[in-house]
């Protein structure tokens, strides 16, 4: 269900989830260009993209999918690979960097939500609930190791170079790739797994 169906029946619930899941893509990209940045790749500081501004980050097709489709996307953060130091290290910490910061937001989430849940109102919970929620399912599903998705940049920085340049092969078509197997729900086992695997992880880190 797109998200204009929640629009148009409860705006106040379209509101607890829109913004957190807005500002969970925006923040996904954003850590993209920043380690880039950190690992020498100048390119998305110097496009501006290093921003919190919405309007920076939207894409078009991405924003109407969501809204009528309920599965978007941002405009991705640009990297430069020739940019980046030698070694294997910075093509896996560039491409986890998303979903680290998304993991870090639902625990962050949660953490809060465990602290003030006997005394805050309904509203407050939801929000942070759906905010945790968001940021699970947006890690699990960039961990999927098909391109474009990061999942398949940090495997590639585990491959031999060989093996590299065949994987990139395939990035041309990953979109309806993804596309295809979300469709007939072969993907759902594999985020299932994914989301329990990163709520595995916060559950230690919330211990």
């Amino acid at each position: 269900m797109g998200l204009i169906n929640i629009l148009l029946k409860d705006p106040l619930t379209f509101i607890i989830i829109a913004v957190p899941l807005l500002y969970s893509v925006i923040l996904h990209e954003l850590a993209h260009g920043y380690v880039a940045w950190r690992f020498g790749d100048p390119t998305a500081k110097v496009m501006g993209r290093l921003s919190l501004n919405p309007l920076r980050h939207l894409d078009v097709v991405g924003t109407l999918m969501l809204f009528f489709v309920g599965f978007g996307w941002a405009k991705p953060v640009p990297v430069n690979f020739s940019y980046l130091r030698k070694g294997r290290t910075p093509l896996i910490m560039v491409s986890a960097a998303g979903i680290i910061v998304n993991t870090l937001l639902a625990f962050t989430a949660l953490f809060i939500l465990r602290s003030i849940e006997s005394t805050s109102g309904s509203l407050t919970n939801q929000l942070f609930f759906f905010f945790a929620h968001i940021n699970i399912i947006l890690a699990a599903f960039n961990l999927i190791p098909i391109p474009p998705l990061d999942g398949s940049k940090i495997l590639m920085g585990f491959l031999p170079v060989s093996l590299q340049y065949s994987f990139l092969k395939v990035e041309p078509y990953g979109f309806f790739i993804i596309i295809g197997l979300l469709f007939f729900g072969i993907l759902d086992p594999v985020i299932h797994f994914l989301r329990s695997a990163i709520m595995a992880v916060i559950g230690i880190m919330l211990f």
